[in-house]
């Protein structure tokens, strides 16, 4: 793989002085699958997911996601 993708979750969490919990509640998954999400361990997001994201914490998905180049690879 050449590279990964990071979620900026707790960057945007900061921005809107929103906790965890609040988010959660916003998209309706659990405290643990958003702690995943935002701890970069997930392996797949579902786009409609992203979409509440994004609405939970107006703004957009590059807000959230940033493609980062391995290294080793450049």
């Amino acid at each position: 793989m050449n590279g990964e993708i990071i979620f900026n979750i707790d960057v945007m969490l900061a921005k809107r002085k929103m906790s965890v919990t609040e988010l959660s509640e916003r998209i309706g998954i659990t405290i643990a699958n958003v702690s995943v999400l935002k701890n970069g361990k997930a392996r797949a997001l579902k786009i409609s997911t992203l979409c509440k994201l994004c609405e939970a914490l107006d703004c957009q998905p590059g807000d959230i996601l940033e493609y980062r180049q391995n290294p080793e690879t450049e």
